[in-house]
């Protein structure tokens, strides 16, 4: 039941905030939609960590990003002028479309210290709404529910008769299972395609010993149960894939050459900043190909 297992690589944002990178992965690049998967923490932050850690306004294309904290907190701003802090539990649901910039600072960190704890994904869009308007919408009402030795909430898209609000285009499902030691759950067979992240613990998928900071790609059909070895924190996502989409930096979409247009209008300075964050930016990396 299990088609592949990826194990999270230490990747530094820039300013020595290192993260667990999963997806995209060279032998899998995409889970359904879900086109990027990044690990945060677990890590202690001390008061008065300095600025260089924060990630810097950059740019997207063609994709939502999807913010989930276990712990901590982020402060995010971008070129729409949103200012909007997230905490535990909650959601920020960010569609960059046709183009939009963002930064994100461990503030609250900075300030009182902290343990963040989290995961950002990236969720392709559909063709038909790659070059959608950006939005920004931040959630804290997400479905949850409680069963024996497991609470859930449900982040993005449609799972087992619930459906969340954050704004999805496609086909999809998130979300966060909190399980006891031993408590068991089936993850069912309702999209194509489907993986299982375990961010803290051990938990057994489909009878195979997954660790913290590994995710088992499932081959399509059929139920799948999860059983956490130990207090464990297991994330579930897929959907229906959207086609073909190709990655340069912080650029998602179909087409090369829209890549290629946005990475110069980042070099040119075409895209705006966020208003009340504007002092600096992030520097467009190497273009090493497709």
């Amino acid at each position: 039941m299990i088609e592949r297992i990826i194990t999270k690589r230490i990747h530094d944002l820039g300013g020595g905030f290192t993260v667990g990178r999963v997806l995209p992965f060279h032998a899998r690049r995409m889970v359904g939609p879900y086109i990027f998967f990044d690990h945060i923490g677990p890590v202690e932050l001390a008061p008065g960590i300095p600025k260089s850690l924060d990630v810097r306004p950059h740019p997207h294309i063609g994709l939502a990003t999807v913010t989930y904290l276990y712990d901590g907190a982020i402060t995010h701003r971008d070129s729409l002028g949103v200012h909007q802090d997230i905490h535990p539990g909650e959601v920020n649901w960010m569609i960059a479309g046709k183009g939009i910039t963002h930064s994100e600072r461990f503030e609250h960190a900075r300030l009182h210290g902290a343990l963040m704890h989290g995961i950002q994904a990236w969720v392709a869009l559909p063709e038909a709404f790659e070059e959608a308007d950006p939005a920004f919408s931040h959630h804290a009402d997400l479905p949850a529910w409680n069963e024996a030795g497991v609470s859930g909430r449900l982040i993005a898209g449609e799972m087992e008769g619930m459906r969340a609000g954050t704004p999805v285009h496609s086909p999809q499902f998130y979300a966060h299972w909190q399980m006891a030691a031993g408590a068991r759950r089936v993850l069912p067979a309702e999209y194509p395609e489907r993986a299982v992240f375990v961010a803290s613990g051990v938990a057994e998928v489909a009878g195979e010993r997954i660790e913290a900071g590994s995710m088992a790609v499932l081959a399509p059909g059929g139920d799948v149960p999860v059983v956490a070895g130990t207090e464990a924190t297991v994330m579930v996502l897929g959907g229906e894939p959207v086609g073909e989409r190709f990655m340069f930096w912080n650029f998602v979409h179909s087409r090369k050459d829209r890549i290629e247009q946005a990475a110069e209008d980042w070099r040119q300075g075409r895209f705006l900043l966020p208003p009340d964050d504007d002092g600096e930016f992030t520097p467009l990396p190497e273009f090493k190909g497709f």
